[in-house]
């Protein structure tokens, strides 16, 4: 284990961190401890047709309705958070609840009664919730990205969202609550004034304009299984199912492979140590992992060094 590695985690992303402690720019980072859209188009230079919009105040209504529009409800319906995570937090202050069963993404509340929580497709396994599973709240942030639409559409249930993920954007910190309105209400209540940037509301129509959910759910799919067949390539044991992301049975598979400028999330957080979740990369971050992957192993198969 590199002693210059920092501790993982709790939630990944912490791709900066490590580059820094490692001595690399964190552009050079392979950051697949985060999940994001492989096959979204860069976001750059979107942001800066609306430079303009750091002079002034953020007025959601406009962004909300065409999200609206684009999720098939009622903008009633609807709420803007600064990213997945204050839809979490707005819900959880509100309702409260405990998660249905463990493993959970560890954002979700652990509380006694309430409404039960569930992601969809699952986090960590991945897996599409089957037909008459029941949760009173979904958190759909990578729902998109598994069946190319934006929602289940259940009825009478919470939904959190999270439109970083599909759009790869996590600097723009944009995601949602879809609910009764009433309960739209309480939780925007619960919101401070101005949460979502007024250059995350600008950027939002057009990123809503360019999104292809089917073809890029095909995309992820196919890239997924790319990352399967390099994976087990290696002689590692590979879980996959319907996310942007497989899980890796392998310890230590991040110590080993941050130090070659790749970093991958350590599952110990899931209560899953020695084993890893890897995002699925587009075809260059393939191409470099298989490198990665020859150099790490040293011809050594994993467990055997």
């Amino acid at each position: 284990m590199s002693r210059d590695l920092p501790p993982a985690g709790a939630h990944g992303g912490d791709g900066v961190a490590v580059a820094r402690a490692l001595g690399i720019d964190p552009a050079d980072l392979l950051d697949l401890s985060q999940n994001m859209n492989p096959a979204a188009p860069d976001v750059g230079a979107l942001v800066s047709r609306h430079l303009e919009a750091l002079g002034r105040y953020a007025d959601p209504r406009e962004a909300t309705g065409l999200l609206a529009d684009a999720l098939g409800v009622g903008p009633e319906r609807l709420l803007l958070t600064n990213g997945g995570s204050e839809a979490i937090h707005l819900v959880h202050q509100e309702l409260g609840g405990h998660v249905r069963s463990e493993p959970e993404f560890g954002l979700h509340p652990r509380g006694e009664g309430g409404p039960t929580w569930r992601t969809d497709p699952h986090s960590p396994t991945g897996r599409l919730a089957l037909p008459g599973e029941v949760a009173d709240v979904w958190d759909e942030a990578f729902y998109a990205l598994a069946t190319g639409r934006w929602t289940a559409g259940r009825d009478g249930v919470v939904v959190v969202g999270s439109l970083t993920k599909t759009f790869h954007c996590p600097g723009l910190r944009l995601g949602y609550v879809l609910a009764d309105p009433a309960v739209v209400e309480a939780c925007a209540r619960r919101q401070p004034h101005w949460s979502v940037s007024t250059l995350a509301l600008a950027v939002l129509p057009d990123l809503l304009e360019r999104a292809e959910l089917p073809a890029w759910a095909a995309t992820v799919a196919g890239l997924r299984a790319e990352l399967v067949g390099l994976l087990q390539g290696h002689g590692l044991e590979v879980e996959a199912a319907d996310a942007p992301w497989v899980l890796v049975h392998e310890p230590h598979l991040r110590e080993r492979l941050a130090p070659h400028g790749v970093l991958v999330r350590d599952c110990t957080s899931f209560g899953l140590p020695g084993v890893a979740r890897v995002a699925v990369p587009g075809p260059d971050g393939l191409e470099r992992l298989a490198g990665v992957l020859d150099r790490a192993w040293r011809g050594a198969p994993p467990g055997r060094e």
